[in-house]
Formats: C-alpha cells, sequence, structure tokens
C-alpha cells in the first residue's frame, strides 16, 4: 500500500462569497503545494477572465488575487490513494472538515465544484451531514483539468462565467 496523499489547505478569507471546490490536487499541484499547478490546467487562465487574476503574478500573489475577489479554493478530498493524477484512481479518500470550514465563512453565497468527481464526493461526504449554509448555491461546473479536453477553453468559460453572478453582494 502507498502513503496516502495529503492535500492542500483551503486558501480563504472570511469575506468570501464563493468556494471553489476541486476533488484532490494532481501531482504537479502537490508536488509545488500550489492549486492548479499543472501548465495546461484551465483554472488560472479562467480566473484571469473572470476575477482579474493576472497570471504572471507569483502563486501567493495569485490566491491573494482570488481571495480579494470573495473566491475561496479548496478541495472535497483531505486525503486519499491515488497513483497519479486522474480522478478515477482516487480510492479510501476521506473528506475535509467542511463544518469548521463553514462556520468560518459567514458570507458564502455559492459553492462551484470544479468538475464531477468534486461534486460527487461532495455529495457523497458533505450532504448527508446538512451541514450546509442555509442558501448557499452549489454550481457543477466542468473540470479545468487539461485531462477533461471535451470543451474548449471557450466553453468552459462560457459555463464557469456563472460564478459572476456571486461575487458582488
Amino acid at each position: 500500500m502507498t502513503t496516502p496523499l495529503t492535500g492542500l489547505a483551503a486558501a480563504a478569507q472570511p469575506n468570501a462569497r464563493v468556494l471553489i471546490l476541486g476533488s484532490m490536487p494532481g501531482a504537479a499541484s502537490l508536488a509545488q503545494q500550489q492549486y492548479y499547478a499543472h501548465p495546461r490546467n484551465a483554472f488560472w487562465p479562467l480566473m484571469a477572465q473572470l476575477a482579474g487574476v493576472a497570471l504572471t503574478l507569483p502563486y501567493p500573489d495569485r490566491v491573494a488575487a482570488l481571495n480579494n475577489s470573495s473566491i475561496a479554493l479548496w478541495d472535497v478530498i483531505a486525503s486519499c490513494q491515488r497513483s497519479g493524477s486522474l480522478d478515477s484512481a482516487i480510492r479510501d479518500e476521506q473528506p475535509n472538515d467542511f463544518s469548521a470550514f463553514f462556520a468560518a465563512q459567514p458570507k458564502l453565497v455559492a459553492i462551484a465544484f470544479n468538475g464531477a468527481k468534486a461534486w460527487h464526493s461532495f455529495k457523497r461526504y458533505v450532504v448527508p451531514q446538512q451541514i450546509l449554509p442555509a442558501g448557499v448555491t452549489l454550481l457543477t461546473l466542468p473540470s479545468t483539468s487539461p485531462a477533461h479536453a471535451a470543451l474548449s477553453f471557450n466553453e468552459k468559460l462560457a459555463q464557469w462565467q456563472q460564478l459572476s453572478a456571486f461575487l458582488s453582494d
């Protein structure tokens, strides 16, 4: 048996209105300890379009810019077994502690799932505990992973633009 993989800490401020949840960071992200570190992942280019996050900024500054735009990042899965980076290879997943996270996010109005695996894991581990903030909107969006090539960048952007409605009061 391999050593369990451990995900990244939440990148959030208490003013977050939108939480973007992935499933579990891929190998490049875990190696660099950065969300969406794979160079072909569309996440940061999407955030450049949606939240004005400059792609040329160093990673900590991109995260800060995202947080300043009221967007938090995290993953549904805290730890798992996985060979490679594909969601389909995830085994023995353990969810993150969403009760504590939600308690610290009083302004949260939407949770966006970066791909189907994030949504399915959330539905399996979090929804049954009935700890969702009241009135929060759940959005399943197409994965930004380079493995999800069924949609073009512009097609993904068109769906991800749903987040814009939740970013201002």
